[in-house]
């Protein structure tokens, strides 16, 4: 998915968003959660550790994804 599809997707959508990292150490990770803010510059994903903001520069790859499974009993 492009920038321009991600942009396009409403605030509240699960997403995946793979983006570099620039750490030294790693050089890729994925954020899931829900979209909470897009602009020119960045994103915001709420993960289950918290807000992670991406530079729209790093995202190598994002798509939509399903909601997630029901907890099992």
């Amino acid at each position: 998915m492009r920038a321009s599809e991600l942009r396009a997707l409403p605030i509240g959508t699960r997403v995946v968003v793979r983006h570099r990292l620039h750490d030294g150490e790693h050089g890729a990770t994925d954020a899931l959660g829900d979209l909470t803010a897009i602009d020119a510059v960045s994103c915001t994903v709420a993960t289950r550790r918290g807000e992670v903001r991406i530079r729209i520069a790093d995202i190598v790859a994002a798509k939509q994804v399903p909601p997630p499974p029901r907890p099992r009993r």
